[in-house]
């Protein structure tokens, strides 16, 4: 269904712009992603580059970018129901999918996302930007079904029961759902599902590093990432720039894989913990309405000691994810073990721990009632 009103649609996050590019930027796209030396990406890929994870992206869809080849695998429309996730025409989709996994072309040319060696699992729930909530939880229950290690989803808006369920579900799965918190003037607070619990709530910083003018507040963000004349591929093998939380959000949502790649047994609620403990605080001291816990740090979130959720909370008043985190030695290239300690306790802690917005569940994942669930994707 083809969302019609804006009342029970999810609406983007993101100002595109596609003819900031001459022809088709590719020998310029990468000098612009600023966001890129901002995060120290390069430093954090020779830790991990997201290899053998799938993203799901509900969205508009994700059209084949040279960019992407070999990333992307073929998704679903949950529009009219085909397995055919491969295609975007208002290029949304496509821009979120390169900035999570993106590879360029070799010689820093084209565009580079944060995980380049994950895969895009697209799904198209609106072809125009807007979906219906149903819609939304359509695409969600498909990525849970195929197993999926992250879920970015770069719009919000109203909810319904089926999506709260779809989303909850999502969390108790045990894979790390990422979220836009939305964007003013249009939004007024933080939206959903970023106001779900368990959910990581991303909002936005500029190239200072403050937070960007667009990116609402509240108490539910977790963390802000770029967001502010973000570069990433676009439809026809072009490139777009971008403003808004949905960009902030596709960051994260890569930084989730970059650590579930070099943690591979490390529950979702422990990635999220990863990510706020590490973050370099802004603002007030301490978590704060405009920033979360501060803005993503890939390399120390990929190299720190951090104590496992349960261990914080049973030790200090301060919520989860508030306390220091250490820098520990980095481990080369493509080792995919490293925290042992953080992972086993992390796993032994089954339950439910609050954190700051929301309560952050550590389930094993579990099966779906009724028929055997579809095999794992190929990573």
């Amino acid at each position: 269904m083809i969302a019609i009103s804006c009342l029970t649609t999810f609406t983007l996050t993101t100002t595109p712009t596609h003819a900031s590019l001459p022809d088709s930027g590719e020998d310029l796209v990468r000098r612009d992603q600023w966001h890129l030396r901002y995060l120290e990406a390069n430093k954090a890929h020779l830790l991990s580059q997201g290899a053998g994870t799938v993203v799901a992206l509900p969205d508009t869809g994700v059209e084949p970018h040279p960019d992407l080849a070999g990333n992307l695998l073929p998704g679903f429309d949950a529009v009219d129901g085909s397995e055919n996730g491969q295609q975007d025409h208002s290029g949304h989709g496509t821009g979120m999918a390169g900035l999570i996994a993106a590879h360029g072309r070799g010689n820093d040319i084209g565009a580079l996302g944060i995980a380049p060696k994950a895969k895009i699992l697209p799904i198209l729930v609106s072809p125009i930007g807007g979906a219906e909530a149903d819609t939304m939880a359509d695409g969600i229950e498909y990525a849970i079904q195929h197993h999926v290690d992250v879920i970015s989803v770069c719009s919000g808006g109203p909810s319904s029961v089926r999506l709260q369920k779809a989303v909850r579900t999502a969390v108790q799965a045990n894979i790390v759902v990422v979220a836009a918190a939305g964007n003013s003037p249009g939004d007024t607070g933080v939206i959903y599902p970023a106001l779900e619990g368990g959910v990581i709530a991303v909002g936005g910083t500029d190239q200072n590093g403050q937070r960007a003018a667009v990116s609402v507040t509240g108490r539910e963000i977790d963390v802000v990432a770029p967001a502010v004349d973000i570069y990433s591929t676009s439809i026809d093998g072009k490139y777009r720039k971008g403003t808004g939380t949905s960009d902030a959000a596709a960051i994260v949502a890569g930084a989730a894989a970059l650590i579930r790649s070099k943690y591979p047994d490390l529950p979702a609620a422990e990635v999220a913990h990863r990510l706020t403990a590490t973050a370099v605080d802004k603002g007030p001291p301490g978590r704060d309405d405009e920033y979360g816990y501060g803005v993503i740090d890939l390399v120390a979130a990929l190299t720190a000691d951090v104590p496992p959720l349960g261990f914080e909370s049973a030790t200090a008043d301060a919520p989860p994810g508030s306390g220091p985190a250490t820098t520990a030695v980095a481990e080369p290239a493509g080792n995919d073990g490293g925290d042992g300690g953080a992972t086993a306790r992390g796993l032994a802690t089954l339950g439910v721990i609050v954190a700051a917005g929301g309560a952050w569940a550590l389930v094993a994942r579990r099966r779906r009632r009724g028929d055997d669930p579809p095999p794992r994707i190929s990573r």
